[in-house]
């Protein structure tokens, strides 16, 4: 086991899921935000997102394993590192400073992020399971794009004192 590998990728899964929590605000705010009948209960987030980013750290695991040159491992670091900071962004655009209008917007490049992770990684690392292990955050991703999209819907305009 390559261990410098092994706490990069977790370091890279536990962080973001940690500051994930840390800036999600279940406040006065979001409560009386309308939002649709087919939202999930709150306290499915957090077992969601620890699964789903347990699974990607795993694939950045492999993905630094297995990049067969520097630059195929530079390149599985650029796509982790893109990720990281766009996954990282949502939380606050929405919750803090209130604006899911923005984290909408935002959502469009993490969802191509994640694809990156899907499509990119599996060539990059010679591996398809890497890419497979990013279908749940795929889903997930996917399902809070249409999820963001109608709290936009049922509430707009945001930015409006």
């Amino acid at each position: 086991m390559d261990w410098t590998s092994a706490l990069i990728a977790a370091a890279w899964a536990i962080i973001l899921g940690g500051a994930g929590g840390a800036l999600t605000d279940i406040g006065q705010w979001y409560r009386d935000l309308r939002k649709p009948p087919w939202q999930p209960p709150d306290w499915l987030f957090g077992p969601a997102w620890t699964t789903i980013l347990g699974l990607a750290g795993w694939s950045f695991y492999i993905g630094l394993t297995s990049a067969p040159t520097p630059e195929a491992k530079l390149a599985v670091y650029a796509l982790f590192g893109a990720n990281f900071v766009l996954h990282f962004c949502w939380s606050p655009l929405f919750f803090k400073l209130k604006r899911p209008d923005w984290a909408l917007a935002e959502n469009v490049l993490l969802w191509c992020s994640v694809t990156a992770l899907l499509t990119v990684l599996p060539r990059l690392a010679g591996d398809s399971f890497a890419g497979w292990l990013n279908v749940p955050y795929f889903v997930w991703v996917s399902f809070a794009f249409v999820l963001n999209a109608k709290i936009v819907q049922l509430n707009r305009p945001f930015g409006k004192a």
